[in-house]
């Protein structure tokens, strides 16, 4: 939800492969799985599933990205008088995972999927998440298959999932979704898609809370080097993203009334980063009307426009702190997602976060009125700090890979001047960037996508101003600017 991400051009991925080869060694990104895990993924992706429903006579599709192949879910939308039913069928590696085996173990010790610009570090064997647990299109394959029924109004009237056998019939790209639903090609499945979607966001903005379209940074060749440039989201992202926001919200529901479960949790913003965001948009060039919220501002914004994808960014920092809360018997107080405004838990990307395999089986005992396997009860209490574990490497890893690439594209180009808004300002100090003493801030620029150090003496907080680049060095991964 709140991922700063970098695609790269297929030219550009060699040429910074080795300073991506560098920088996982340095930070320990997990390598290669141990042989043992290796040995029990290919013995369970060889096993036979057990029987389940068979639901393969559901016209399931997956939108993703291209060229995708860990494919966590798979949807069917349909009309129930004015009401709606969603069928979202998610992954289900717990059916491949055998608890306190080697593979556990290691899934343990990762965590979740590493994104980088060059790819990805998964959290399963391939064998595994792009295989035999993937949701691929024309495999019958194992699932959690949700039903969550919706009102007129899009509310949520009911909701439950059970173990099902799937058969994806197609993969789509959100390009692909995006041109049916404006030609009028999608069918009528597909079509429903921005019919929910968007009564959940209306949903979503009663109830005060906000999803960022936060815009890919992508790196182009140009000129002879590279350029960074915003790669706005579509819309049929953002419906699609409301089908895993409702089946959270819809799972944490179901954890409460049992009373066991993990929750994903997010404290109020703090009011520095809500400061500094105004002053962003104020130096971009964006009204934020008095008494307006943060929200309010969002809604209004195009993520095609530059200046508009930067601010984006920048409200990325309002998503700070987020946490898991696990309870077992004892009901926690009610503990919202400040950005979601309401109860949610992570159970639609197992095959990439740890965390979900949990949420769902606590999800599928509940529905089917059975006790909570004894191997969830036991792991809950150690998995919140498991994921905030796995979670700061993570986000070190992708942080120092943005780094990395912005130093990458601007090397070459010291001396050259931009347009910026400075929206922080540092305490004097002494460091290798920045002369001795002199006042340091955070400047952002729109065009190139890049959010680096500035120094000078005068920063002018929250006002566009030029910005003269004075060196970008990958080897340390830093970008320094100074007022022009």
């Amino acid at each position: 939800m709140t991922k700063r991400s970098f695609q790269l051009a297929a030219a550009a991925v060699e040429a910074v492969r080795p300073a991506l080869d560098a920088l996982r060694a340095e930070l320990e990104v997990p390598g290669d799985f141990p042989p043992e895990a290796l040995a029990e993924a290919d013995r369970a992706a060889a096993r036979t599933r057990s029987q389940a429903e068979d639901a393969t006579d559901l016209e399931l599709v997956t939108i993703d990205p291209p060229g995708s192949k860990d494919l966590d879910q798979a949807l069917h939308l349909m009309r129930d008088g004015e009401g709606y039913v969603v069928h979202y069928a998610i992954a289900d590696p717990a059916s491949f995972v055998t608890p306190g085996g080697a593979l556990d173990a290691a899934l343990h010790e990762r965590g979740m999927t590493f994104y980088g610009p060059d790819g990805r570090v998964s959290l399963h064997p391939k064998v595994l998440s792009e295989a035999a647990a993937s949701l691929l299109p024309g495999q019958e394959r194992p699932s959690c298959l949700w039903t969550i029924r919706l009102d007129a109004a899009g509310e949520i009237v009911d909701a439950g999932v059970r173990r099902a056998r799937v058969r994806s019939r197609e993969q789509l790209t959100y390009e692909q979704v995006q041109e049916r639903v404006d030609g009028g090609t999608a069918g009528e499945m597909l079509a429903l898609l921005p019919v929910i979607g968007t009564l959940r966001q209306e949903v979503e903005r009663a109830r005060g809370g906000v999803s960022l379209a936060i815009p890919e940074q992508e790196v182009e060749k140009a000129n002879g080097g590279y350029r960074l440039v915003y790669r706005s989201t579509l819309e049929v992202e953002e419906w699609n993203a409301q089908i895993s926001l409702l089946t959270g919200i819809a799972a944490a529901q179901i954890m409460r009334k049992k009373r066991v479960g993990i929750l994903r949790t997010l404290e109020p913003a703090d009011p520095r980063d809500m400061k500094r965001l105004r002053r962003a948009a104020h130096g971009l060039g964006i009204e934020w009307p008095d008494g307006a919220t943060y929200g309010d501002v969002i809604h209004g914004l195009d993520a095609s426009e530059p200046a508009h994808a930067a601010f984006f960014n920048e409200a990325t920092s309002l998503f700070r702190g987020a946490s898991y809360l696990a309870f077992d018997g004892d009901l926690p107080p009610k503990s919202a997602h400040s950005a979601i405004a309401a109860e949610y838990a992570h159970v639609t990307a197992p095959l990439r976060r740890l965390v979900d395999r949990y949420g769902l089986e606590v999800c599928l005992a509940a529905t089917a009125e059975e006790d909570v396997p004894e191997w969830v009860h036991e792991a809950l209490p150690g998995l919140p700090k498991t994921m905030m574990r796995s979670s700061q490497r993570a986000s070190a890893y992708e942080r120092e890979c943005v780094d990395l690439i912005e130093a990458i594209v601007l090397s070459g180009r010291e001396g050259e001047s931009f347009t910026g808004v400075v929206v922080d300002l540092d305490e004097p100090r002494n460091g290798q960037q920045g002369k001795p003493g002199r006042p340091t801030g955070t400047v952002v620029l729109a065009d190139p996508a890049v959010r680096a150090r500035v120094e000078g003496d005068e920063l002018p907080l929250g006002e566009r101003t030029q910005v003269r680049l004075v060196s970008a060095e990958p080897a340390t991964r830093t970008v320094l600017f100074a007022l022009s």
